[in-house]
């Protein structure tokens, strides 16, 4: 149940931004990327620990991406063809973006592997951590600056002056406790089998195993999901 402000802004142009790890994907592609580098037990216990809000996101992030230096580029090809959509999340897609929707992308992933599916899928909306790589194997360091808690607030704000909606028609969506800035600014942030501590810190939680649940919080009805 999400309780929401009635208006005709409800039918009304809306940015939804998701986050891509356990969100959007099944999958947490740093996980992935540690099981082809040998290190997986570590970099697991440091992403439960972040993703529960025991740690700073862009120190753990920092700690993680420093375990793959030495990682062949060619690995991020392989990740990548293993990555599994979230039951649901095309539907969705597909309903937002032939309703007018527009669907976003924000992500404490890496754009390396996110890019070429989120060009796939029509999401035109991207933003995410990059690698550094040199002479053909990860460095261990991060290209650019953390795509951090604050990051994606700051994404979502960006992209919704560039779509030219309000915050208020704004929806967010994400399971961790780097979404909470996100959740919090979007005008309707909605906790996706998410962890208490990011519950807390939303409009509404779904605990479902189905993204396009979704839908229905923006009044969009079955009929219209099914209709060609």
């Amino acid at each position: 149940m999400a309780v929401q402000r009635a208006g005709l802004h409800r039918r009304a142009k809306h940015l939804v931004v998701m986050d891509a790890d356990s969100t959007l994907l099944q999958d947490e592609v740093i996980d992935l990327l540690a099981e082809a580098c040998g290190c997986v037990d570590e970099v697991s216990v440091i992403t439960e620990a972040a993703m529960a809000g025991e740690l700073d996101f862009g120190q753990s992030l920092t700690r993680r991406v420093a375990l793959l230096a030495g990682l062949p580029e060619a690995v991020l090809g392989e990740v990548r063809a293993r990555l599994r959509l979230a039951p649901g999340a095309r539907t969705l897609l597909r309903t937002l973006q032939r309703l007018g929707y527009v669907p976003a992308v924000v992500s404490g992933g890496f754009v390396e592997v996110l890019a070429p599916l989120m060009e796939e899928l029509g999401v035109r909306h991207l933003e995410a951590n990059s690698l550094e790589i040199a002479d053909g194997k990860l460095t261990g360091r991060l290209a650019a600056p953390i795509v951090d808690r604050a990051g994606k607030a700051q994404a979502l704000r960006r992209f919704a002056e560039e779509v030219g909606v309000p915050l208020e028609q704004t929806v967010a969506v994400g399971d961790g406790a780097n979404d909470i800035d996100m959740l919090s600014a979007a005008g309707l942030g909605i906790a996706f089998n998410a962890k208490p501590v990011v519950q807390e810190h939303a409009d509404a939680a779904l605990s479902v195993p189905y993204l396009d649940a979704v839908l229905y919080f923006l009044g969009i009805s079955r009929e219209e999901i099914e209709a060609e």
